[in-house]
């Protein structure tokens, strides 16, 4: 069911978007060469509790999903896409890789979700533009969140911009409705068409978070029960934020 949040929430909404701006800002300015994945796991849950606030992700089951998630942040290198597991088998990050921050956290009862995608050190000119293209990519679905409008606006404008750079949408990964809960109504695609699919009410709450891939578009899961990766091992980068339908233009809850 999709639900409309009261101007108490939406007030709620703000404080804990902005907390988990913060949080995500720190966090990206410690990725270097050489820091291991738990360290950055670590950090996160430490400067969310201290800030008095709770890791959303952390023992978290998705629908479908075989365990709890064991961590508080989702950390994905290269071709992984999204919900690396960063503590069970740590990884050390090396120059020139791209590292997905995806993180959520639970402030006074409520929910916002954002992620961030950056490079180690020195990258690579192809890496400059995927990660460039994502986070356009993510403005223009945004841009697209109009009262009034469809869920497909969204899609079809996140859509247009991937294909427009020469970059494959992970299929079947999409964004959600956030604010009760980690996942709630409605699912938020990619893709879609102008004008097709639900209509945006102002207080409906949703994260947008585009995954472009540099080759195709498809997708398959590891051993982890988490982690989703491009199918032919080329890198993909993510980027959301968690948003406000309003009468007008959206208002970004975590920017």
């Amino acid at each position: 069911m999709v639900t409309i949040k009261s101007p108490k929430e939406i007030a709620l909404l703000r404080e804990g978007g902005a907390r988990l701006a913060v949080i995500l800002r720190h966090l990206a300015s410690m990725v270097k060469p050489g820091l291991s994945t738990a360290e950055l796991n670590e950090e996160a849950e430490r400067i969310t509790r201290e800030g008095g606030d709770e890791p959303s992700f952390l023992d978290y089951t998705p629908d479908g999903a075989p365990r709890p998630y064991p961590a508080s942040v989702c950390i994905s290198i290269n071709e992984e896409i999204i919900h690396g597991i960063p503590n069970e088998e740590p990884k050390i990050l090396k120059e020139g890789d791209i590292v997905s921050i995806d993180m959520g956290i639970i402030h006074k009862g409520l929910y916002t979700d954002s992620a961030i995608t950056v490079g180690v050190g020195k990258i690579d000119k192809a890496a400059k533009k995927l990660l460039k293209a994502t986070q356009e990519g993510m403005l223009k679905g945004i841009e697209a969140a109009v009262g009034g409008g469809h869920i497909g606006d969204i899609g079809a404008a996140i859509q247009a911009h991937a294909e427009k750079n020469g970059f494959g949408l992970a299929e079947d990964l999409c964004g959600h409705g956030v604010g009760y809960a980690v996942h709630e109504d409605p699912y938020v695609p990619n893709f879609g068409i102008e004008g097709d699919g639900l209509v945006l009410k102002p207080g409906m709450v949703i994260a947008i978070e585009p995954m472009y891939n540099e080759g195709t578009g498809r997708v398959r899961a590891l051993d982890d029960g988490y982690t989703y990766v491009t199918a032919d091992g080329k890198r993909s980068a993510h980027f959301e934020h968690t948003i406000l339908i309003t009468k007008g233009a959206p208002e970004i809850l975590t920017r």
